[in-house]
């Protein structure tokens, strides 16, 4: 999992959630939309999963979110966007740029994994299982 995300004390609230509901094993945090795709370009495995605020510095959250979901290898990466925004315009732009969900904080911790488990049911329920040889 990549937590994409430059306020600290939302980075740790995010992943003491994970963690202690058992949502996540490993998460890579990067503070801006630079750090991220760098993470991703240079990292294998790719994260199952990508936690992306909207609002940071250097490449905010909805041009790493355009940048994602126009890149061939990285498309596949199921985002969970996570910010202060309750925009209208945020929000359907957030979904037009194929984001898979959007919670706003301050965060109830109770939607925010719903959202994240959501996502990990829709992502097993339709794996494709590959025969064995």
């Amino acid at each position: 999992m990549l937590l994409v995300e430059d306020d600290h004390a939302d980075a740790i609230l995010i992943e003491e959630a994970l963690f202690d509901r058992g949502d996540a094993r490993t998460i890579t945090r990067a503070e801006d939309g630079v750090a991220a795709l760098e993470h991703l370009r240079a990292t294998l495995p790719l994260p199952d999963l990508i936690i992306l605020d909207l609002n940071m510095p250097r490449m905010n959250g909805r041009e790493l979110l355009a940048v994602l979901k126009g890149d061939p290898e990285l498309r596949v990466i199921p985002v969970v966007v996570l910010t202060t925004s309750g925009s209208p315009d945020d929000i359907s732009g957030a979904y037009s740029d194929h984001a898979n969900a959007y919670v706003t904080k301050p965060v109830n911790l109770d939607d925010f994994t719903r959202a994240v488990q959501s996502i990990d049911s829709f992502y097993l329920e339709t794996a494709a299982v590959l025969p064995q040889l």
